[in-house]
């Protein structure tokens, strides 16, 4: 019979595994077979499909014709995490007023692990934007919303994204770290960062820092999406800049936000 430590770590085994089976998912409609999971996962098959019944048991998966896609109990978890949700909350009149002035996708980021994660994203209908979607990330150094938040951050956190591994994602993306720490201290001055045909061949971004209140920490970041030159992301600096100042005042002051929601 196991003893009590045994049975700790059997189940923390099988907690890990069955994490590494629900990161293999991507994109809210993809769908993989057992088959599949076990091969990308490296877990043996026997295992993957036990987990997977605890998985589908639990609603963390949901079965689908052709295998099984991330079930809805996920998402209603999701919306419970404090943080991003109530920036995400505070944040939504300003991105959709910037989508409005600017014709532009807006998009809402914040920081998790050395990534960016979209929590809202507003797309327009001259212009749709494939490679990012809420819940997706996206590598830091190669996104203005990465750099107007590594910009603002921690010393320490800055040297471990930029001594890690700066991957490029198309070939105009920054990838030496000193010519990123030069970026950043102009990010710093203006408090703007751009991502031009960094992140995606054909266009554009550009992104301000921000804050949880005046003179408090960076909290986030908000951009527009839109065509390649520079010169016309530049257009835009200003909305960008003013929205995100708006929505860090608005921050300082929740209840002050929440009565301007509701009038």
């Amino acid at each position: 019979m196991p003893r009590p430590a045994e049975q700790d770590a059997g189940s923390a085994s099988s907690l890990s595994r069955g994490l590494a089976l629900l990161d293999l998912f991507t994109s809210p409609d993809q769908v993989l077979s057992i088959s599949e999971m076990a091969r990308r996962s490296g877990i043996p098959k026997s295992t993957a499909h036990r987990l997977v019944l605890d998985l589908v048991a639990w609603g963390a998966l949901e079965r689908r014709v052709n295998g099984l896609a991330l079930g809805v109990r996920l998402f209603e978890l999701g919306s419970l995490v404090p943080s991003s949700n109530t920036f995400r909350e505070l944040a939504l009149p300003f991105a959709h007023n910037l989508n409005e002035v600017t014709k532009l996708t807006s998009n809402l980021a914040i920081r998790e692990g050395n990534e960016v994660l979209y929590i809202e994203k507003i797309t327009t209908r001259t212009l749709k934007v494939p490679h990012s979607r809420v819940g997706g990330r996206a590598r830091m150094h190669a996104t203005a919303l990465g750099k107007a938040i590594l910009a603002f951050s921690e010393p320490e956190f800055v040297d471990s994204v930029l001594s890690g591994e700066l991957n490029p994602q198309t070939p105009r993306t920054i990838t030496d770290p000193d010519a990123l720490r030069r970026e950043l201290e102009i990010v710093r001055m203006e408090r703007v960062a751009y991502d031009v045909e960094e992140s995606r061949l054909g266009l554009f971004c550009v992104s301000a820092p921000v804050f949880a209140g005046p003179g408090g920490p960076v909290t986030g970041a908000i951009s527009v999406t839109g065509a390649t030159e520079l010169a016309i992301a530049k257009r835009y600096a200003p909305a960008v800049l003013a929205t995100a100042m708006a929505l860090t005042s608005s921050l300082g002051n929740p209840k002050r936000a929440q009565r301007a929601r509701t009038a």
